[in-house]
């Protein structure tokens, strides 16, 4: 796996933070990337950018009337949990899948890791879901191809789009498990995550800010649940960890 053997062994196990998702904290000015540091690129759609507290793009932000909150990206909550993983932020607002996927190798070039994420555009815009899954299935692929240990995202819960989106969501969610089981890819559960109480189809109380996007807190929960993966199965995966 490019550049992972040398940097794995510098990287030594972190303790995660034990805050609660309803702590939605100031960032933290003092926090600054580690030098021996592996390089997650995140590509996706508005999951992955931040939406609506946050995007990457300023023109972007002003276009769309988003915030300038970090704390509104999972990136942000994940290299807060483990500074050894640094973030590059490749998410943009509105894309599906067929579209995120053209924008893969300039968002991975000199990674170490890709998190891929994406198909809820798809759904809302009536596109098949076999073309989404297709799509996925390509871009952990060609991750792979490059080098890379790669990761790939559920769809999660769309408040918004309950009850019609329900079945479609965990069709995708199914294509995405198979995707994993696969490509030996790790299957970061982001729907699980955030569904509360399970099986409703819905983002819990509190951790959707407009029914379509995570808020913070909820972006803290996918931050901590990436960040714990991706210690436990990519950068050390023969510790024992309690």
């Amino acid at each position: 796996m490019r550049r992972l053997g040398a940097l794995l062994a510098a990287v030594a196990a972190l303790a995660l933070g034990a805050c609660g998702p309803e702590q939605a904290d100031a960032p933290d000015e003092q926090r600054s990337p580690e030098p021996d540091g592996l390089l997650v690129a995140a590509l996706g759609d508005s999951i992955t950018a931040g939406s609506p507290g946050y995007d990457p793009d300023p023109a972007a932000r002003a276009r769309l009337g988003f915030g300038e909150d970090e704390r509104s990206s999972y990136e942000f909550w994940a290299e807060r949990a483990y500074p050894r993983l640094e973030y590059r932020n490749c998410g943009v607002f509105g894309e599906r899948t067929d579209e995120i996927v053209d924008r893969l190798d300039a968002c991975a070039e000199g990674a170490d890791v890709l998190i891929v994420q994406g198909g809820i555009n798809d759904i809302a815009q009536g596109r098949p879901l076999s073309d989404a899954a297709a799509d996925l299935r390509a871009m952990v692929k060609r991750g792979q191809d490059l080098g890379l240990a790669v990761a790939i995202a559920e769809v999660l819960p769309w408040n918004n789009g309950h009850p019609a989106a329900d079945r479609p969501i965990a069709a995708l969610n199914r294509e995405i498990a198979a995707i994993a089981r696969d490509t030996d890819a790790l299957l970061l559960r982001f729907h699980e995550a955030l569904e509360l109480p399970r099986g409703s189809g819905l983002i819990g109380a509190g951790l959707t800010s407009d029914g379509d996007h995570p808020s913070v807190a909820g972006y803290r929960l996918l931050g901590e649940l990436v960040s714990e993966r991706l210690r436990k199965h990519v950068v050390d995966p023969s510790a024992a960890y309690g």
